[in-house]
């Protein structure tokens, strides 16, 4: 009855859903409009190449994609046969895994969660099993993969009190997707016990740890980020602003503008979160006439800010700075990964509001990888600390370091779990 008044609810809203995603996001970015009828369920049987069943992995967003891309690069050298299909909800998500896997994954949007809209992409994907990153937890579309016997896997799940609390308030919703959950790998014993409070089965969760530990940087990435410091002059103090959002641009231009007064040559790199901010990022530094070239020009001058338009290059971008500031954390976005620049032994600096990485921030601090300020006057501070002081900063990577090393090992244990319900494993 529950699912039932859930599916109500979403029809009558359905005509704002539409607005929202078509007219609203369509206009600030036109790439929401095109494959549109993804969203219903009308998947293309074209995206497959092959006539073995695909394992669907769900990634909501960039983050997602980003976070799942040595857990899907593990499974493809495990299983080079394994038809993989990727999905996630935004234009940059999929713009996200083309950049990370070319065309060696399939990828589209997950419908949006209408009973008959996740009924139909099930029936015309026909997978596998349905592997779900984090809590993207959508009742119809669960709910319909157990009816047709499709293992539904949680990984590299995290519930913070506030979402736990959320669940609550919908129990008998929630108690029909803990029910349909096949398994569930959680990043600690707080997290599993949260799920299974709210009527996971106790045997279906395992604890593997977070995969966003499990970075270590490629022999590709290794060589793009010497040509990047010869092409910026690592000789000069460099920190990358990643992950921007509205707000919180003019807040690190702002702190960059102080740093620039006592370190004149020092450059930011800066990146926004998504695409569409770009141009909009472009004209604040216009008006504040600051010398900036862009990333996708390739055409840099010793201007004092480089704008990173570009998708896939971050993690590189890190590691060519002397330190980083993790964006979504100066405003209440709830902050965005900080170990894609740990991983290469860049220092973390971060706003206070990081609780979409509750299970990070708090070890990376306590291993005095991370440095948290509360505004742009702060950030500004730190960065002239650490400009005059390079060991102080070479000290602060090290430590971020460390701590994604400590870490380390979800891969394997999730990779071992999701083995045993591919159709190659089973049918063994």
């Amino acid at each position: 009855m529950a699912r039932i008044f859930y599916s109500l609810a979403l029809l009558l809203i359905s005509p704002l859903i539409i607005f929202y995603l078509y007219v609203l996001r369509g206009k600030k970015n036109p790439a929401y409009r095109k494959h549109f009828m993804q969203r219903f369920g009308f998947v293309s049987k074209q995206l497959f190449k092959t006539p073995t069943r695909p394992l669907v992995i769900h990634c909501a967003s960039v983050g997602e994609v980003l976070a799942a891309s040595s857990l899907i690069n593990a499974l493809k050298q495990a299983h080079p046969e394994l038809n993989l299909l990727i999905t996630c909800n935004t234009p940059t998500g999929r713009e996200q895994i083309k950049a990370q896997f070319k065309n060696t994954v399939q990828s589209c949007y997950l419908p949006i969660d209408f009973s008959g809209a996740s009924a139909r992409f099930l029936k015309r994907v026909n997978p596998q099993a349905l592997c779900i990153l984090e809590t993207e937890l959508w009742p119809n579309l669960i709910a319909h993969s157990h009816k047709q016997n499709i293992p539904v896997l949680v990984v590299n799940a995290r519930l913070s009190e506030k979402s736990f609390k959320g669940y609550q308030k919908v129990e008998q919703l929630t108690h029909i997707i803990m029910r349909s959950i096949t398994l569930l790998a959680s990043h600690n014993e707080a997290d599993a016990k949260r799920f299974i409070s709210l009527g996971l089965n106790k045997d279906k969760s395992h604890v593997t740890g977070s995969i966003k530990f499990d970075i270590s940087p490629t022999a590709q990435q290794i060589h793009t980020v010497e040509v990047l410091k010869q092409q910026y002059n690592s000789q000069r103090f460099i920190w990358v602003a990643g992950s921007t959002h509205p707000i919180e641009h003019e807040k690190v231009l702002a702190a960059h503008q102080i740093l620039l007064k006592t370190q004149p040559d020092a450059l930011l790199i800066i990146a926004p979160r998504h695409s569409e901010q770009f141009e909009k990022v472009a004209a604040l530094l216009s008006q504040k006439t600051m010398s900036f070239s862009r990333r996708s020009e390739n055409n840099y001058q010793n201007e004092s800010v480089l704008l990173a338009d570009t998708l896939g290059e971050l993690q590189c971008l890190y590691a060519a700075a002397n330190i980083s500031f993790i964006g979504g954390s100066l405003i209440a976005r709830g902050g965005h990964n900080p170990l894609e620049s740990a991983a290469f032994s860049v220092g973390v600096i971060s706003g206070p509001h990081t609780y979409n990485f509750d299970h990070v921030y708090p070890e990376l601090i306590k291993l005095k990888g991370a440095c948290i300020v509360h505004n742009e006057e702060e950030l500004a501070t730190a960065l002239v600390n650490y400009s005059n002081n390079t060991k102080a900063c070479q000290i602060l990577g090290k430590k971020a370091a460390q701590c994604v090393i400590n870490n380390q090992g979800a891969i394997d244990k999730t990779l071992a779990l999701i083995n045993q319900f591919l159709e190659s494993k089973r049918d063994q």
